[in-house]
C-alpha cells in the first residue's frame, strides 16, 4: 500500500503572521492535491457524480481525464479509455466501485454535494461492518482508506437552498459504535493538505472530509495543521488569553471563522473578559480525535479547563457535538450551536443567523451570561437589520470577510 507526502508548495507556509486576513478555498486545495496524487500513484482514482468543476476539484484535469469509451463530442471535456476521473449521476453506484477498487488495493476518493451523501449511508455502513469482522481474520491484510470528500454543503447553498441542506452522514456515522470511522473538519486550505495527506496515507477505516468551496480566512500554519491529527483539536494560540474565563470551541471552517470572529466582538464589548479557543478538527466515535488518536480526559481538561463554560459552533447538528462533549464534560457547562434544519435560498450571514451559529448569537450566550442586557439589545438588533435588509435587497449588512 503507497503513501504519499506532499511537496512544500502544497504544504501551505511554515508561519502566518496574520491569521484570518488571507483568504483562499479548501476545495481548490484539495483539487491541487488530488491532481498531484493522480501523477504519483497510478492506482488513484477520483469518484465524482457530476460536480468535478462545481465543486473546484477541476485541477484534477491536468492529471487525468474523464474515463470514457464510448464516442466523444466536440463539447465534451477531455476524456479517454485510461481516464482516473470516473463521473457518473449515481452515488450508489460510484461507491460500490470504488469500494471494490480499494478493496484491490487501490487508492481513490469519492466527492458528492453534503446533502447527497446520505444516499449511501446504508453501504458505507455495511462496509464498517465488513472492516470490523475482516479485522478479526488473521489473514486479511490492510486496505487504503475509503475517502469521502463532502462540499457544497449546507451553509452555502446561496442557489440551491433548502433542498440541498443536510449534514446528515456526519451524525450518522457519528453515532455508529464503531473504530473504523473518522469524521474531519480541515479549518483552512493549510489544514486541507494535511487531511489529504491524512487520509490518504490511513488504512481500514472510512474518513468523512466537510469543507467549503468558497474562499475562507487562513488560520494555521502547516505544522499546526499537522499537529492536530495527533491530537483531534489544538489551542489557537493567537485567539486564546491565559486563564480563560469562557472556552469557545468549533468544528468545520465557516463555524470556525463566526466564532473567532465572535471573540473579537466580545474583547471588543467586554474587554474584561478572558476567552480561549479551541479547534477541532477530528472526531470519532464518542470522541474527539481520529480512532488512532482520541482525545484523554486530561487532554480535555488541559484545553478547555475542568469548569468554564464552554460555547461550540459545529457545522453539523448540535447534538452529534453535545453528545461528545458530553462524554468529558457536565452538561450544564455546554452550549452548542449548529444547523438546526432552518434553511432557504437566502444570503450567506442569514443562513447562519437562522440556524443560531452567526457570531452575533454566539456573542448572545456570553452576554446573557454576563448579565449585560445593553449587549443583548444590541447583538439581537443587528441581527434583526440584517434579516430586514437580506430580505428586501437579497444582500447582507454584515461583512463576511
Amino acid at each position: 500500500m503507497r503513501h504519499i507526502f506532499l511537496p512544500d508548495q502544497l504544504l501551505g507556509p511554515n508561519e502566518i503572521k496574520n491569521p484570518g486576513i488571507d483568504r483562499a478555498s479548501s476545495a481548490e486545495k484539495f483539487g491541487e492535491c488530488i491532481k498531484y496524487a493522480l501523477r504519483q500513484d497510478s492506482s488513484f482514482y477520483l469518484f465524482s457524480p457530476d460536480e468535478t468543476t462545481s465543486n473546484k476539484l477541476d485541477s484534477a484535469y491536468d492529471s487525468s481525464t474523464r474515463a470514457w469509451a464510448l464516442s466523444k463530442k466536440p463539447w465534451d471535456m477531455p476524456e479517454s479509455e485510461n481516464g482516473h476521473i470516473v463521473e457518473l449521476l449515481s452515488e450508489n453506484t460510484l461507491l460500490a466501485v470504488m469500494v471494490g477498487h480499494v478493496l484491490s488495493g487501490g487508492q481513490g476518493m469519492m466527492t458528492s454535494y453534503e446533502s447527497f451523501f446520505s444516499i449511501v449511508t446504508s453501504q458505507i455502513f455495511q462496509y464498517l461492518k465488513f472492516l470490523s469482522q475482516s479485522s478479526e481474520v488473521s489473514w486479511r491484510g490492510s486496505v487504503p482508506a475509503l475517502n469521502l470528500l463532502s462540499t457544497s454543503t449546507c451553509w452555502r447553498q446561496d442557489h440551491n437552498g433548502f433542498s440541498h441542506q443536510s449534514p446528515a452522514l456526519i451524525s450518522a456515522l457519528l453515532s455508529q459504535p464503531t473504530d473504523f470511522a473518522n469524521v474531519l473538519f480541515p479549518v483552512d486550505d493549510v489544514a486541507s493538505s494535511a487531511c489529504f495527506q491524512f487520509m490518504y496515507n490511513s488504512k481500514n477505516v472510512v474518513n468523512l472530509t466537510t469543507f467549503n468551496k468558497t474562499m475562507e480566512p487562513r488560520w494555521i500554519d502547516r505544522k499546526h495543521a499537522s499537529f492536530q491529527y495527533n491530537h483531534g483539536a489544538s489551542i489557537f494560540g493567537f485567539a486564546s488569553d491565559d486563564d480563560p474565563d469562557y472556552i469557545f470551541t468549533s468544528a468545520g471552517d465557516i463555524t470556525t471563522r463566526e466564532a473567532l470572529y465572535a471573540l473579537n466582538i466580545l474583547r471588543e464589548d467586554i474587554p474584561g473578559r478572558r476567552f480561549r479557543f479551541v479547534g477541532i478538527n477530528a472526531l470519532s466515535y464518542n470522541a474527539v480525535g481520529t480512532t488512532n488518536a482520541k482525545m484523554t480526559q486530561d487532554q480535555f481538561n488541559d484545553y478547555y479547563t475542568y469548569d468554564k463554560p464552554i460555547i461550540a459552533n459545529f457545522h453539523g447538528y448540535p447534538d452529534a457535538l453535545r453528545t461528545i462533549l458530553s462524554n468529558y464534560s457536565d452538561q450544564h457547562r455546554l452550549s452548542v450551536h449548529g444547523f438546526i434544519e432552518r434553511g432557504s435560498t437566502t444570503t450567506p450571514f442569514e443562513m447562519l443567523r437562522l440556524n443560531h451559529a452567526s457570531r452575533y448569537d454566539l456573542a448572545l450566550d456570553i452576554a446573557y451570561r454576563e448579565n449585560r442586557q445593553d449587549l443583548v439589545d444590541k447583538y439581537h438588533k443587528i441581527l434583526h437589520d440584517n434579516a430586514e435588509h437580506a430580505r428586501l435587497t437579497g444582500e447582507d449588512l454584515i461583512n463576511m470577510v
